[in-house]
C-alpha cells in the first residue's frame, strides 16, 4: 500500500500528498477534542495581523520584552501530545493547491472498495484523518475521509487510494 495519495483531473496542477508529514503541520486538527468542542470560524489573515498590531503597540509603550525560555514541561507535554495524538487535516488547502480547473464540480475519492463524490465546496470542509493514538493508519489509511460534522467519525471513508476533480 502506497501512502502517497495523487490529486488529478480538471486541476491545473497535479499534485502528490504525503500524510506521514502532516503531524508537523500547523494546520492539524486534534480529532479527539475536534467533534465535541465548540467552534467559531474565524479569518487567519486577521487574526494574524491583530495580533502583530497588538504586539507592536505594546513594545511601543512598553519596550521590548525579553522573552523567557519556554518551559521543559511544556515542551514535552507537547512533544507526549504528537506521539499520542489523533490528528487530521481539512482538505480545502490541498483543493486549493491543485487549482480547479473552470468547470471543475466534484471532487471523487477512490478507495479500494469504491469511489465516494462530493461537490467542492463539500469536499473542502472533509477531515483527512492521518494518525490515531500517535500511530499512522496503514492498516486501512493512509487517511480517513471524515465528515465536518463528525457524524462518520466511528466508520470513516478509508482506503483512500486517489483523489480525482472533475
Amino acid at each position: 500500500m502506497s501512502d502517497i495519495i495523487p490529486i488529478t483531473g480538471r486541476v491545473k496542477f497535479q499534485l502528490t500528498i504525503d500524510p506521514s508529514v502532516w503531524i508537523f503541520d500547523e494546520r492539524k486538527i486534534d480529532l479527539t477534542t475536534y467533534f465535541d468542542e465548540e467552534r467559531v470560524e474565524i479569518d487567519e489573515i486577521e487574526q494574524y495581523s491583530k495580533a502583530v498590531a497588538e504586539h507592536f503597540s505594546k513594545e511601543i509603550k512598553e519596550g521590548a520584552e525579553i522573552p523567557k525560555p519556554a518551559s521543559k514541561t511544556k515542551k514535552r507535554y507537547e512533544k507526549e501530545k504528537l506521539l499520542n495524538g489523533t490528528f487530521g487535516i481539512k482538505m480545502k488547502p490541498f483543493i486549493q493547491n491543485a487549482e480547479p480547473e473552470e468547470g471543475a464540480e466534484k471532487v471523487m475519492i477512490s478507495t479500494s472498495e469504491g469511489v465516494h463524490s462530493f461537490s467542492i465546496e463539500e469536499a473542502g470542509e472533509l477531515i483527512m484523518a492521518f494518525s490515531k493514538e500517535g500511530k499512522p493508519l496503514r492498516e486501512d489509511g493512509p487517511v480517513h475521509i471524515l465528515f465536518e460534522d463528525g457524524s462518520n467519525r466511528d466508520h470513516p471513508i478509508k482506503h483512500v487510494r486517489k483523489i480525482t476533480l472533475s
